[in-house]
């Protein structure tokens, strides 16, 4: 395992080791330098929306596992900066890019990030992939995980079953089949009346579960969710923890046809729908391949802090950005110096987007009032996007423009 960047000890360590809260920012930080999440948990669809992009449209995001730079691809924009403090989720990011290249067809693409499971996947990486890796990447996938495996293995073994997301998925769905419930036959509902129905009988019940409400409670568990510290004071502050998990799985569970939803069939069953193929990212699909290939040079990528990187940009350089959940692990003082940069660096019209544990905007407190005055909060928007979004594990979605 890599050794924490100063990055990530800027962005994660915001109180004294001493204190309970410094004490858990660290054991965050060293959880997180690692794989956390197999595919991103941020809807597209919402954030195209949101985006509006055109042809011009040059995105900074940040970079997760890839998932959401390749589906920004098919909206064709001028140009993505992906940039990442985990170095895992880059190395994924990196890969994607190198795969959608330089594997022979969508056939094998598929193999490779939709199945994720193929015997196949390592004769087809030696032969048409690593030629192509830099040394770095190269050695990264050749290095070996905690488990003593290769990291490039996981694409044989199930990467939607590794990282530390799945392998906490794993644990709770072990907990379902032990106390006799079975979350995973959402997937065969017709309806959403049948998804509202069995959502009531095997998953509404999981909740109860003395073992279940004792994990949640746990910060370390939340870690493998991706959630930091500040993120869970946030929930613990809006009352009832195990309540909010509820509610969220059942936004997931039931509001959205499961025909259409991946980020449920991942939720419940760690794939996609293979056979029909439509509860899959856009990236994945045929119909998109060969669009986002064309466009791969469009992107770039970077590892380390996003103020770092904005901070170095020319006034006027950038018009979208895609900030996840960051912003929840900021200190006022950090969301300042962030928004100062995306004041100079975003053109006007700029257009923001960030996702949060808790329902409200930080952004609305912790700005000071000369520079959130330059921004135009899109309330009501934000909430009907908020609403259309399948993944459904957030509290709130914002999308914010630069006056002008």
């Amino acid at each position: 395992m890599a050794g924490i960047s100063d990055a990530m000890r800027d962005a994660v360590h915001q109180h004294a080791p001493t204190s309970l809260m410094g004490m858990q920012q660290r054991l965050f930080s060293f959880w997180f330098n690692s794989f956390i999440y197999n595919q991103i948990w941020e809807d597209p669809a919402v954030d195209l929306q949101a985006l509006q992009l055109t042809s011009e449209s040059r995105v900074l995001t940040i970079a997760s596992g890839g998932c959401n730079v390749l589906n920004y691809l098919t909206a064709n924009p001028a140009h993505i900066t992906a940039i990442d403090l985990n170095p895992y989720h880059l190395s994924l990011t990196r890969l994607k890019l190198a795969a959608m290249k330089h594997l022979p067809d969508h056939a094998a693409f598929y193999d490779f990030f939709g199945y994720a499971d193929r015997e196949t996947n390592i004769a087809q990486y030696e032969q048409h992939i690593r030629p192509h890796l830099d040394t770095a990447l190269d050695a990264f996938w050749q290095g070996r995980s905690i488990w003593g495996q290769k990291r490039i293995h996981m694409f044989r073994d199930g990467l939607y079953r590794h990282t530390r997301f799945g392998y906490f998925m794993r644990l709770l769905h072990w907990i379902a089949r032990r106390t006799n419930y079975h979350p995973e036959k959402l997937l065969t509902a017709a309806s959403l009346y049948e998804q509202k129905a069995i959502f009531k009988q095997h998953i509404a019940p999981f909740f109860d579960n003395k073992l279940v409400k004792f994990l949640g409670k746990l910060p370390v568990s939340v870690f493998s969710l991706g959630i930091p510290p500040q993120q869970y004071k946030a929930m613990k502050e809006q009352g009832n923890l195990i309540g909010q998990y509820r509610e969220r799985v059942k936004r997931l569970a039931c509001d959205t046809p499961i025909q259409d939803n991946y980020f449920a069939w991942q939720g419940f069953s760690h794939s996609y729908d293979h056979a029909k193929r439509q509860a899959i990212p856009a990236y994945l699909k045929a119909e998109n391949y060969n669009a986002i290939r064309s466009q791969l040079g469009k992107v770039d990528t970077h590892l380390g802090s996003m103020i770092d990187f904005l901070e170095e940009q020319a006034p006027h350089s950038y018009d979208r950005f895609v900030f996840l959940d960051a912003q929840d692990w900021m200190t006022d003082e950090v969301l300042t110096r962030l928004w100062t940069q995306i004041a100079r660096v975003g053109k006007p019209g700029t257009r923001i987007i960030f996702r949060t544990a808790a329902a409200e905007s930080p952004l609305e407190t912790a700005l000071p009032a000369e520079l959130r005055n330059q921004f135009v909060y899109e309330a009501e928007t934000s909430a009907q996007l908020f609403q259309q979004d399948r993944s459904a594990i957030y509290g709130g979605f914002h999308l914010y423009r630069k006056a002008g």
